[in-house]
This record gives C-alpha cells, sequence and structure tokens, in this order.
C-alpha cells in the first residue's frame, strides 16, 4: 500500500473525546503515523507481531494492520481511549487487540514497536518508561520524539542503536486551553532504534 493510500484511510481514525493534558494525549496526525509506518514498512520491519505502546485511539496500531502485520495490539491506560480504539479498529474493519495496561506491566515479545510516546512538555522523562520498555519487547522501535533528542536517544538506548532517524513537521491541533494557535507545525524526529545489526 502506498504511504498516501494509508494516510488517507487513517484520516478515519477518531481521535481522542477528552484528552489528558498530564498524559500528553495529542492525536498522532495520520501524515505522521503514515510516515511512520512507511518507513516501518519499507524497512521489512512491518510483518508479524507489532506493539503499540500508549497507543491512544489506535492510529499506529490500525495502520499497522493495514500494511499487513500478522498480529498488533494496543497498549494503553486510558480505557476509554481504548473504547475509541476498539471502535475505529472495528470501522476500518481490521483485527487489533487493544489492551488496558500500564507500560510498565507490559510483557511479550513483538517483531517491532511503534509509538508516539509522551515528549516529556508536562512531565519531564514521560518518554524514558516508553523507551526502556520497548527495548525489553522488541528487537526494532520506531518512534516519534521532539527536535534534538538524538544524543539523549542514543546514550538512553544503548548498547541499542538509532539506525536512522529523520526530522519531519508535525501539524499539532489546538487540544488543550493552553494551545494559541488551531495548528501548529512543530519539528520532530523519527526514529528507527535496532538491537542487533
Amino acid at each position: 500500500m502506498k504511504q498516501r493510500k494509508l494516510e488517507m484511510l487513517l484520516e478515519q481514525v477518531e481521535g481522542f473525546n477528552s484528552p489528558d493534558a498530564s498524559l500528553e494525549q495529542y492525536t498522532t496526525p495520520a501524515p505522521i503515523a503514515a510516515e511512520l509506518l512507511h518507513f516501518a514498512y519499507m524497512k521489512g520491519d512491518i510483518r508479524d507481531t507489532v506493539y503499540d505502546i500508549g497507543c491512544g485511539t489506535g492510529v499506529l496500531a490500525i495502520g499497522a494492520k493495514l500494511l499487513g502485520a500478522e498480529i498488533v495490539t494496543g497498549f494503553d491506560t486510558d480505557h476509554y481511549a481504548l473504547q475509541i480504539a476498539d471502535k475505529n479498529a472495528r470501522s476500518m474493519n481490521v483485527d487489533v487487540d487493544f489492551i488496558c495496561k500500564d507500560i510498565s506491566n507490559i510483557s511479550g515479545e513483538a517483531q517491532t514497536v511503534v509509538m508516539n510516546p509522551p515528549f516529556g512538555s508536562q512531565v519531564r522523562g514521560s518518554d524514558r518508561p516508553f523507551l526502556s520498555n520497548a527495548l525489553k519487547l522488541a528487537n526494532v522501535i520506531y518512534s516519534i520524539h521532539n527536535k534534538g533528542s538524538k544524543n539523549f536517544i542514543e546514550k538512553f538506548i544503548s548498547p541499542a542503536v538509532v539506525t536512522e532517524w529523520y526530522r519531519t513537521g508535525f501539524p499539532l491541533k489546538r487540544t488543550f486551553k493552553f494551545h494559541k494557535k488551531d495548528v501548529e507545525q512543530i519539528e520532530v524526529e523519527i526514529y528507527r532504534i535496532s538491537q542487533s545489526l
């Protein structure tokens, strides 16, 4: 499936009804979700089992299934978000399991983890548990982070390595009262992390 077609399909995924600022519950925009997933797909990393940790309303998990992943599971602590994720998956006619679980309690083994963790804007270091646990769950991780995170990520994940990364624009829609613009374009970095070369 081409990236643009995937993006058009993911535009149908419903976002949060009542996002929580402390959890940094921003809906991953369809263009960014499609970009990350297509990147992973072209590297051969969307085939077997894919975990989406901190899945919110399920855009990355649903996209992974649309690209042909055999087994996809989304994890989040917000059961309301997971109800929307389940509804989204059913409306897209894909089979994705959504499990309500704290990041520290996720276990199992996946080929690939995809995630858009909190950037740490509200709670400093909130992306760290996501990175730590992703490394326990899969050999390959795709993750979105704030611009300028590369040095921190390389040190934090060692001995795993960043095999590829690039910067892209993230259209952040007004979600909370403290947002001043309807859409603010922020720069983010998408990383491919591997535990084996």
